[in-house]
């Protein structure tokens, strides 16, 4: 194994049906009936009470009712925005946008899944506002990772919402073509998954693959012999069993998948803004109760405004009926800007996200394996895939946080090139020979969103502010399961309910109730 010096930029991986439209008066009739849960006396109360900005530092403020805007200074307000908006045009709009519907706060592949499905099922009913930091995406998580789709999981929502993904990514073209562009490169590889067990493992990824059988995955269940019958250049050693996808599973191009995401909202008519969640303002309904808040003189306090620190310093603020914090790795510190993690009751509880940082290698074996190559994920935890043609592959190990594999330090994104050799190369030497004379060639890092709880997603709204939605702590494979969660939080949002698949299992309550939801297969 050798090193060649310097590190390059990371390389760029090659890599049913849409819901039926809604009626806009039925869709107006849903999205009023779910805002806030309110009661009529609240609703109607609604927007009649507005706080000026908190400073950016401020998180959140419920200790009285704030003083009430005039509702012709207002509708005034409004009217000049949409105005100015309708004259200028979308291309050419400059101006911050004061209010919408839905605002977005984290605008990666997951916000951007949530910002399309959003607009192609509620067009122009719904304004839409995503808050992304860096709109080039340069140390997001999406176009870091390895754009893995599998539907090895443990549990059902996740083998349903990453079945639903492979169908999505399919039929990319037909969902994610802008009218007057080519069709966006997904460049899905569907080359399948490979996990292989030890001896002490064998037994659970036999139930797994069961359960990925009984929700419709088509997996082989492979001996030993069987094994290296069908890839010869695998060593068995160690190898109990193993699992290979036989359809819907591979790798693609997840930079390609986010700025398509982006790209076919955008053209929907959802508003892309840059910027980072410093706080949110609060406002007060009369006569609504709210599950696990102490009514204040008859009512409550609900979010109203999130605001806004833009790249140039300006604080401003935009007025939305929900929130949804979809900022991957950094979504508790938006929490923790609502309140979440701060107060008390069910505000006690922080969102258990943070980030993690995750190695990937690139690296040259000119002898290693060819065209049928999967992704093979080996009892030790290394993993590698096929990378482009001649030669190249892609592959790394997620820390085991014992004394000897600790966690890396989530400050930066620096590589440590030691840890290949100290804990990666041996793995994957052992499992395919050609590799004991690989060259790394680069490497990279990049940040889990990793749910310390039970490596599982959070999904849904929470429990004690009723119009914030979340979608976090996904441990890695959020990106290949986005078009599913981005397509299950526009069903809780606009018909209150999910009606494809049911995630209610992932919702912040088993947060709440200490109740882990594990997930077995987290690479």
């Amino acid at each position: 194994m050798s090193f060649e010096a310097g590190r390059p930029a990371a390389p760029r991986t090659p890599a049913r049906r849409a819901d039926t439209m809604l009626s806009l008066s039925a869709r107006a009739g849903r999205l009023a009936a779910r805002q806030l849960h309110t009661t009529a006396a609240g609703r109607r109360a609604a927007g009649a009470d507005e706080q000026p900005p908190p400073t950016p530092t401020e998180p959140i403020r419920r200790e009285r009712a704030p003083p009430p805007e005039d509702p012709f200074q207002r509708a005034a307000r409004i009217f000049s925005d949409d105005m100015r908006f309708l004259w200028e045009g979308k291309k050419s709009r400059t101006f911050f946008p004061s209010h919408c519907d839905v605002c977005i706060i984290g605008g990666g592949i997951m916000g951007s899944a949530i910002a399309f499905w959003l607009k192609l099922r509620a067009g122009p009913g719904v304004q839409v506002v995503v808050v992304e930091r860096d709109s080039t995406y340069r140390t997001a998580s999406t176009p870091l990772s390895v754009g893995g789709l599998r539907q090895q999981f443990s549990l059902p929502e996740n083998i349903q919402m990453s079945m639903f993904s492979a169908q999505f990514l399919r039929n990319a073209d037909r969902f994610l073509t802008v009218e007057g562009d080519e069709p966006p490169a997904i460049q899905f590889h569907p080359h399948g998954y490979l996990m292989c067990a030890s001896p002490e493992k064998a037994e659970l990824l036999e139930q797994n693959y069961r359960t990925q059988m009984e929700n419709g995955a088509k997996m082989e269940l492979m001996t030993p012999a069987r094994l290296q019958e069908r890839f010869p250049w695998i060593n068995t050693d160690g190898v109990a069993l193993a699992c290979h996808g036989q359809e819907n599973e591979g790798w693609f191009d997840p930079h390609a998948l986010l700025s398509a995401f982006r790209r076919k909202a955008i053209q929907l008519g959802a508003e892309f803004v840059e910027g980072e969640a410093a706080g949110f303002e609060s406002r007060y309904v009369p006569n609504m109760q709210s599950m696990g808040k102490q009514s204040v003189a008859g009512g409550n306090y609900v979010l109203d405004r999130a605001v806004i620190r833009l790249k140039n310093g300006d604080v401003k603020t935009v007025k939305a009926a929900i929130f949804v914090a979809s900022a991957g790795a950094n979504t508790a510190q938006v929490a923790r800007l609502a309140g979440i993690g701060e107060g008390e009751g069910l505000l006690a509880t922080p969102v258990p996200v943070e980030p993690r940082k995750r190695y990937v290698y690139f690296y040259h074996s000119p002898d290693g394996p060819g065209l049928d190559c999967p992704l093979l994920i080996d009892p030790s935890g290394a993993y590698f895939r096929r990378e482009g043609h001649g030669g190249h592959y892609i592959g790394g190990k997620s820390p085991t946080g014992t004394a000897d594999d600790p966690e890396p330090s989530a400050d930066n994104l620096d590589v440590d090139y030691d840890y290949f050799q100290s804990h990666v190369w041996h793995h994957l030497a052992h499992r395919v020979h050609s590799f004991e004379n690989l060259k790394v060639k680069s490497a990279w890092a990049g940040y889990y969103d990793y749910n310390t709880l039970d490596q599982n997603a959070i999904i849904g709204p929470h429990p004690h502010h009723h119009n914030l939605f979340m979608a976090t702590g996904f441990s890695g494979h959020g990106i290949q399961q986005a078009p599913a969660v981005g397509r299950a939080i526009t069903e809780h949002i606009l018909d209150g309910e999910y009606r494809t698949i049911d995630l209610t299992r992932m919702g912040f309550e088993r947060v709440l109730a200490n109740q882990p939801l594990y997930e077995q297969n987290i690479v």
